[in-house]
């Protein structure tokens, strides 16, 4: 039924045009009607042949061609779509940056005072190491230096008694003396 109108609305705007064309003609006979009628039976003839033969691949041509239209019209108002929602998400993420630089600032200090105290208790540590090894090291050299005095002190001592001995000591009370020590031993 539809095609029926359509075919009936082309054949009559085709005749209302071939008509318009004769009215402006500069003849004083009217139309020739039946070289006009066999002109439009053969326009219908070649136009029902060409949409016999070839009508169905013209049919899905121009319906493939809106199925595409379509497809594609779709397919842009998804992309349209997302591209809203991402932009919404950069928008929403523009509006959240301060906050995250703040944030991201804040982690920093915090982070940065966090090394700041660990590297200070390490250095606190490492002063009371040197302290402790300071006080070891002046304590050992004052023992070693206060040995070193009595062994020197002790020579001292043993050479004034050498001397002392010497000036008092006899042949005759060395002798005695030598005597009595290997009696002690002997007996022992």
């Amino acid at each position: 039924m539809k095609k029926a109108r359509i075919v009936l609305f082309t054949l009559a705007v085709c005749l209302l045009t071939a008509v318009c064309a004769w009215a402006s003609a500069d003849g004083a006979e009217g139309p020739n009607w039946k070289n006009f009628i066999l002109r439009s039976i053969n326009f219908a003839l070649v136009v029902g042949v060409v949409w016999w033969v070839a009508g169905k691949k013209i049919a899905s041509t121009f319906g493939g061609r809106r199925l595409s239209i379509e497809n594609q019209l779709a397919d842009l108002e998804e992309r349209k779509a997302a591209a809203q929602k991402r932009l919404a998400d950069v928008e929403h993420s523009i509006a959240n940056l301060e906050a995250e630089r703040a944030q991201i600032l804040g982690d920093y200090k915090a982070q940065g005072e966090a090394l700041k105290a660990s590297i200070v208790k390490a250095a606190e540590e490492q002063a009371e190491r040197i302290k402790s090894q300071a006080l070891l090291s002046a304590e050992q050299e004052s023992k070693a230096a206060a040995d070193a005095l009595r062994v020197e002190m002790a020579d001292k001592i043993i050479e004034a008694a050498q001397g002392l001995l010497a000036k008092k000591l006899t042949a005759e009370v060395q002798d005695k003396l030598v005597d009595d020590a290997l009696g002690k031993v002997v007996l022992n």
